[in-house]
């Protein structure tokens, strides 16, 4: 019972990690209705300024700049490229976001060569003990920190003027624009966004009880994004619970490996696809997705 509880207790610690991740889809789709592939690039640019400038400037100031970096990336992207391409089919948009994910993940890559970079957290490998269930610091901090964003995005996303504007966006682009909404503002902030949140997910994902920073840390975006879609792409809600059930999922498929070996190596990295496409099969638009409707 101890290990079962561990497993869901760090799977609902790292599942709020891959929420963060998924809010970021979502918030593009919203707002621009394209799929964003480069998301990975967002989170590994974040991650690699925060390694860079922690032993220069210390952490907290080194996150600070590691978020607002990936909010400019994302907000880079979307002036400088995406823009160039609006009125394009949403498949074509969504292809340009992988050339551009490959070209920054590809520069990164080697800026970072083969190392491990330590982001320098202040949790160290310290655990907490209750009852004689484990939990490392890290996860208890994951788990609150983004807790908070996620009620703040929230909050904001409904009560702000920003967020009556993205929402309205995403209701519909073409009366909201008649509306005097600016569009263009709207999908870079989306962008701004959905770059900070990755940010603050690649820090959870590479401290303890990962080694830390490296090439493979971007692959974590690929986990989120089973979350979005079986959350639904266009439901902010959605994302927190596809995130927490993508974790959980993880966890205990992971933790539990040794008692399915009937299923083959690897089957907490697989388990996430295969509750996605379960529950697409029984809701395709997600469980908190819009179902498009069509007048005939």
């Amino acid at each position: 019972m101890t290990t079962f509880i561990e497993l869901l207790l760090g799977g609902l610690a790292i599942g709020s990690v891959y929420a963060l991740i998924a809010l970021g889809f979502v918030v593009i789709f919203k707002a621009t209705e394209v799929v964003n592939f480069a998301h990975a690039s967002l989170l590994l640019a974040g991650g690699y300024v925060t390694a860079v400038l922690h032993d220069d400037i210390g952490f907290w100031p080194a996150l600070g700049v590691g978020i607002a970096g990936a909010a400019v990336v994302g907000s880079a992207v979307e002036f400088f490229v995406m823009r160039r391409y609006r009125g394009s089919d949403h498949s074509v948009l969504a292809i340009v976001t992988i050339g551009v994910d490959i070209l920054i993940t590809t520069e990164l890559t080697r800026q970072m060569g083969t190392e491990v970079l330590s982001l320098g957290d202040p949790w160290g490998d310290g655990v907490v003990t209750v009852g004689g269930v484990t939990l490392a610091e890290t996860r208890i901090a994951a788990f609150v920190t983004a807790g908070l964003l996620i009620t703040l995005f929230l909050l904001a996303f409904r009560y702000t003027s920003w967020g009556v504007s993205m929402r309205a966006a995403a209701e519909n682009p073409q009366t909201a624009a008649l509306m005097g909404i600016r569009l263009g503002r709207v999908s870079l902030s989306a962008w701004a966004v959905a770059g900070a949140l990755a940010a603050v997910a690649a820090l959870f994902l590479t401290v303890f009880p990962t080694p830390g920073l490296e090439r493979a840390t971007s692959f974590a975006a690929l986990k989120a994004f089973p979350a979005a879609i079986l959350g639904g792409l266009d439901s902010t809600t959605g994302a927190l619970v596809g995130g927490l059930i993508v974790g959980v999922t993880e966890s205990l498929a992971t933790g539990y490996q040794s008692d399915m070996s009937f299923l083959g190596r690897g089957i907490g990295d697989l388990a996430p696809y295969l509750v996605m496409l379960v529950v697409l099969l029984i809701r395709p638009a997600g469980l908190f997705g819009t179902k498009e409707l069509a007048r005939v």
